[in-house]
């Protein structure tokens, strides 16, 4: 594994033991999230988020190219879990983007 898939892999291990501190020091400052129920501009504004949802992560599979990588996983929120497809991007060894994808039909 290349130290972008370390580097995303221990942001989901700090996300799915509610370190958020932690996974915060992994972002960039300028980080971005865009989702498919909406989007967020800014570490701290993400964190926050992540702090108040909770969610946990169930990986499957990381897939790497330079400072892409994608994880197909599960996302458990609340009593829910769905499949979905997370696209980490990194810059000077940070997390700097995040694209999700997942049906958000039983969330609904």
């Amino acid at each position: 594994m290349t130290q972008a898939g370390k580097t995303v892999e221990q942001f989901i291990t700090a996300l799915n033991k509610e370190e958020m501190t932690v996974a915060g020091t992994l972002l960039t400052p300028d980080f971005k999230f865009v989702g498919v129920l909406g989007s967020r501009d800014g570490a701290d504004v993400y964190m926050e988020d992540m702090g108040r949802m909770k969610m946990k992560y169930t990986v499957h599979k990381i897939f790497e190219n330079g400072d892409d990588v994608c994880v197909l996983c599960d996302y458990m929120m609340g009593d829910k879990t769905v499949f979905g497809c997370s696209w980490y991007q990194l810059k000077n060894g940070k997390i700097n983007s995040l694209r999700v994808v997942f049906d958000p039909r039983p969330l609904l």
